[in-house]
């Protein structure tokens, strides 16, 4: 046998590894392809890997035998990954400047898809009820008495209970366990009878359907609250599935995909596959099998479902296009959006881009005839869009010690006493943002990032929202020993809750806060009490805003109008415009007339002038003039470059070498660096630099040119890039 080893295949390992490395194929075995998963060790550790490609252009390596390791297992038994997410993955790589290796990672996070699959247990009733009966048991017997076989993880989500319920009636003997069959696929039927679409509706499925003939395409579903948007691309998921391919709905909030699944199976007569960090290792690992064997023909998910090995796309939906949570700014930064375009473009495949209030960059897309622009300018039935109104705080204040006007009580009083229901928007968590001493001054500050510690009462602790430390609030100033002495300093939607308890008491009120409802279950649960009226007033965050269909809201009251534009943030005005748009559009999505009440300090900011009256075009109009002229995207590109260190000192001087070597370019400015507004997070100091360059620019090799020449990171610094950053903190 030859010292050379001819018989070897490029292996690319989910680590942050530049390129594949050359592995010998085990004697004997047949010639592995591309995407074959193989177990191939690298140092001590053995890793699942996947075979990659050569460039056309490359041969293999002449290296002796005794320089390679050979792999040590081939995984036969799971599907191979495509050669479209190959494709993929190398152009995610490029353009973000991250490692391929680190895009394979996250297209394998389903670690039991490459194991046997274990088996599974589902729970049957079969017992006498048990001793202790609560709502939420009596609410599991009434799914269960069937008599069916059921999965304990969709049992409590149909009762709408935790997991630990179903497992108490196990051990009490009322349920009993029992294997469950193999996995199987419900096919879906897209000829089912469909909802009864508005001739604006038909119009836009008709057009929806004709772009998904097509190939690649993007379209722009631009509708208002309320106007149906889902049902209009039902049709063109209908339409992917009667030509025999696969479909992929992306959401922002996983606390959406339940109501989503609901309405997928009465269109289409069976739930779709849903994917999320929420499921166990089994679902996904069942989830990510079945879209590799083409057996999964409609997936619902968050973004990471854009990194499922499809090997038959044939439509991508991205519903709330303009969501922020589609950026991911750890590890490989992208955006979900963009990347279901070029996903789309790599496999000739439709894109549809839903929202009500679009992103400037899709907007801009569509006035330039990049995107397909299809409007939606009217609410499904009889529903009218919510009359919006400011609430000037300097004018009519709250009371002291107050946080809600006296407008804004008086129509929560006359709502209620008409038996509707009330939605409070406050996007801060926790009772309240700052805790000090009156004595001495003292603040509580985050000892590993520069942030002040949030105090959660409910939950009687001080935490910081941007490490995760936590520590109960004390009875004494820890400064200078006062007792008493503690003052919380703004509102929280707990100190909002509050305030509600206190103003009335009799009405029955839930607050919706990733801190109180941090468990899926939960916080379904408090969705189905909202829909089913079993609730009158609502506080909460951000997650109340996104996608919820709530029949019986009439008011929505935002608490602090102004708090998303006191940020300096080239977003900051596009951002709130959205987010306050689609809390106010909760209300009236059906017969009962909405209204909302913006309470703010600058009534005469465009943003609040634009709200209230109606008057999104001129909003659109003004942002994108105003990104015109300064340059930035769409108009222009935007590269965020983070230095950290745990030494200040080391932070700052090493981000101002790396500024030093950036090669001169006429067009290319290099901001800073400067001390990011969050300057320490989790202990690590941190300073930015900002790039800005003309939108054809190729700043991929501008970066490129610049990353090789400058020093070597040493100890504890971390150098990242972020292409086309959201967040400047």
């Amino acid at each position: 046998m030859s010292d050379l080893a001819p018989d070897t295949v490029p292996v690319l390992v989910p680590l942050a590894l530049p390129a594949p490395y050359d592995y010998l194929v085990p004697e004997g075995a047949a010639p592995l392809a591309p995407g074959t998963f193989v177990v191939a060790p690298l140092g001590p550790v053995k890793y699942v890997a996947a075979v990659w490609r050569r460039p056309p252009d490359e041969s293999p390596p002449k290296v002796p035998r005794s320089k390679l390791r050979e792999i040590v297992d081939v995984l036969g038994g799971v599907p191979k990954l495509p050669p479209i997410s190959m494709d993929f993955a190398e152009w995610v790589a490029d353009y973000t400047l991250s490692p391929t290796g680190m895009v394979l990672r996250m297209m394998m996070s389903a670690g039991a898809a490459f194991e046997p699959p274990a088996p599974r247990y589902g729970v049957r009733l079969v017992g006498p009820p048990p001793e202790r009966m609560t709502p939420a048991r009596a609410r599991v017997l009434e799914a269960a008495e069937n008599g069916l076989l059921w999965v304990k993880s969709l049992l409590a989500e149909t009762a709408g209970v935790s997991p630990g319920v179903i497992n108490g009636l196990v051990d009490c003997g009322t349920l009993i366990a029992e294997a469950l069959p193999g996995w199987s696929t419900t096919q879906l039927d897209p000829s089912r009878v469909r909802a009864t679409l508005s001739n604006e509706q038909t119009d836009a499925a008709a057009q929806l359907v004709r772009h998904t003939k097509d190939g690649f395409a993007v379209s722009l579903l631009d509708g208002v609250t309320g106007s149906g948007k889902t049902e209009v691309y039902f049709e063109a998921i209908a339409q992917a599935l009667s030509a025999g391919k696969q479909a992929l709905v992306m959401i922002p909030e996983i606390a959406l995909t339940s109501a989503f699944l609901t309405r997928c199976e009465e269109r289409f007569g069976a739930k779709p596959a849903e994917w999320h960090s929420g499921l166990s290792q089994s679902s996904r690992g069942h989830v990510w099998r079945a879209v590799a064997e083409g057996n999964a023909q409609l997936v619902v998910g968050a973004r990471s479902a854009l990194f499922l090995p499809f090997p038959n796309l044939g439509l991508i939906v991205v519903d709330e296009e303009h969501d922020q949570a589609f950026k991911q700014e750890d590890r490989v930064s992208y955006q979900a959006r963009d990347m279901a375009v070029v996903r789309g473009h790599l496999g000739h495949c439709p894109i549809v881009l839903s929202s009500a209030t679009p992103s400037i960059e899709s907007l801009v897309n569509a006035q330039q005839g990049r995107y397909r622009h299809i409007p939606l300018r009217a609410r499904y039935k009889a529903a009218r869009l919510p009359t919006l109104s400011a609430v000037d705080m300097r004018k009519v204040p709250p009371e002291r010690g107050s946080w809600l006007s006296p407008v804004l009580i008086e129509a929560m009083a006359e709502t209620l006493e008409r038996g509707e229901q009330v939605l409070l928007f406050l996007n801060r968590r926790g009772y309240a943002p700052l805790t000090l001493c009156r004595e001495c001054g003292f603040r509580f500050e985050c000892s590993n990032c520069s942030a002040w510690m949030v105090e959660h009462r409910f939950r009687h602790r001080l935490e910081c929202h941007h490490c995760g430390k936590f520590a109960p609030i004390p009875d004494e100033c820890p400064n200078c020993g006062a007792e008493d002495s503690l003052v919380a300093c703004g509102p929280g939607v707990e100190r909002i809750a509050e305030e509600v308890a206190a103003r009335f008491p009799e009405a029955r009120r839930a607050i919706m806060s990733s801190d109180l409802t941090p468990r899926i279950a939960d916080l379904r649960e408090t969705l189905r009490e909202i829909e089913d009226r079993e609730v009158d007033i609502v506080i909460g965050t951000q997650l109340v805003a996104k996608g919820h269909h709530f029949p019986g809201l009439a008011l929505v009251g935002v608490v602090d109008a102004d708090l998303g534009l006191a940020q300096g943030d080239p977003r900051a005005a596009e951002r709130t415009f959205q987010l306050l748009s689609q809390v106010t559009g909760r209300a009236g999505r059906e017969a009962i007339s909405g209204r909302g009440l913006l309470q703010t300090y600058m009534p005469e900011h465009p943003v609040i002038q634009a709200l209230v009256a109606g008057d999104r075009e001129a909003f659109y109009a003004r942002e994108i003039e105003a990104r015109r002229e300064a340059g930035m995207p769409p108009f222009g590109r935007l590269v965020a470059i983070l230095v950290s260190a745990n030494d200040r000192a080391a932070a700052e001087n090493y981000a101002r070498s790396v500024a030093r070597a950036a090669p001169p370019a006429e067009k290319i400015q290099v901001l800073g660096p400067a001390e990011a507004p969050l300057s320490v997070v989790r202990g690590l100091y941190r300073f930015r630099l900002l790039v800005k360059a003309p939108r054809e620019t190729d700043i991929q090799a501008y970066l490129r040119l610049w990353m090789a020449d400058i020093p070597k990171a040493r100890g504890s610094i971390r150098l990242s890039i972020d292409i086309d950053p959201y967040s400047f903190l």
